[in-house]
C-alpha cells in the first residue's frame, strides 16, 4: 500500500460518511504509484442528484470533524449533481450518479491499481451480531 497514513484516514472517513448516506459501490483505489498528484481515489455512487449532493455534504462534514480538519482545495460538478469531485490533495473523492458511474467506469480505468479494503461499520456490526446469534 502506497497511501500515506493521512490519506488512509481521509479515505476511510470519506467512505464511511458516504456509506452512512446510503451510497452504493464504494471503492477506494490506491493510485499513489500511478499518479503524483494524489494517493487515493474514493468512488461512490447514488441513484439521484439529491443523494449525490447529500453524500458530498456528509463527506465534507466528516472530514472537517477529524482532529486534523480537512477541507477540499477544489470542488467541481456540484451544480449538476451528477458527478461531484472533491480534491483533498491526499485523496480525490468522486461521487457520481449511478449512470455516470457505469458510463465512465473509473473502477475499470484504474483496474491495475490496488484497492484499499473498506467495510461499512454498520454492515460489520450486523454481520457480527448475526454470527454471534444475537
Amino acid at each position: 500500500m502506497t497511501v500515506s497514513e493521512r490519506a488512509y484516514e481521509l479515505a476511510i472517513t470519506a467512505a464511511q460518511a458516504a456509506a452512512d448516506k446510503k451510497a452504493q459501490d464504494i471503492v477506494i483505489i490506491d493510485v499513489g504509484d500511478q499518479l503524483a498528484i494524489t494517493d487515493a481515489f474514493v468512488l461512490a455512487a447514488a441513484s439521484n442528484e439529491r443523494q449525490v449532493l447529500a453524500i458530498v455534504d456528509a463527506i465534507e462534514e466528516a472530514l472537517l470533524d477529524l482532529p486534523e480538519k480537512a477541507k477540499p482545495v477544489r470542488r467541481e460538478g456540484e451544480r449538476g449533481g451528477r458527478w461531484v469531485l472533491l480534491d483533498y490533495v491526499d485523496i480525490v473523492v468522486h461521487v457520481q450518479h449511478t449512470e455516470e458511474r457505469e458510463f465512465y467506469a473509473l473502477d475499470r480505468l484504474w483496474k491495475d491499481c490496488p484497492t484499499i479494503p473498506f467495510v461499512d461499520r454498520d454492515l460489520a456490526r450486523v454481520e457480527a451480531a448475526a454470527g454471534s446469534g444475537e
